[in-house]
Order: structure tokens, then C-alpha cells, then sequence
């Protein structure tokens, strides 16, 4: 089955916004992979990073060792598709 570029965009837009992100990594990454780990690198450092440094400068307790920490992105890294 062939699907036009217009059609598969169409399909695409319809998709809810998280399953758009990660799917434009994933094409943008076949491509240019180190492109694909600089955008989502910069998009973490705009809004994952800041979310995560304002939420403990608001509540100090909320660190977490930086043991805990790897481990955490340990086992996230060998459950990846």
C-alpha cells in the first residue's frame, strides 16, 4: 500500500499531540540522528528542565539522591522500544 506525502501528513495531524512528537523524533531521527538528539535535548532543557528546577526551588524536600536518580534513568534507558 502506497500513501502520498499530503495523506500521510493528513493521517499524521490527526494523531493526539504526544503521539506527533515522539513519531516527528522518530522520522526526524531515521534522517539525521544527531538532529533528532539535538531537538529533543532542547525541547527537555526548555521544558522539562526548567518544570523540574522551579518545582524543587518551590519544595526543597523533592530531591531525589542522584543515585536514585541514575538508576531511575537506568532502568527508563533498557525499557526503551
Amino acid at each position: 500500500m502506497s500513501v502520498s506525502e499530503s495523506e500521510f501528513f493528513a493521517t499524521g495531524m490527526s494523531l493526539p499531540p504526544d503521539v506527533r512528537k515522539r513519531a516527528a523524533l522518530r522520522l526526524l531521527e531515521s534522517v539525521d540522528p544527531d538532529e533528532a538528539f539535538a531537538v529533543a535535548a532542547e525541547e527537555w532543557l526548555r521544558t522539562g528542565a526548567v518544570a523540574a528546577y522551579d518545582a524543587l526551588q518551590a519544595e526543597p524536600s523533592r530531591a531525589i539522591p542522584a543515585d536514585e536518580v541514575r538508576a531511575r534513568f537506568e532502568a527508563k534507558w533498557a525499557a526503551r522500544p
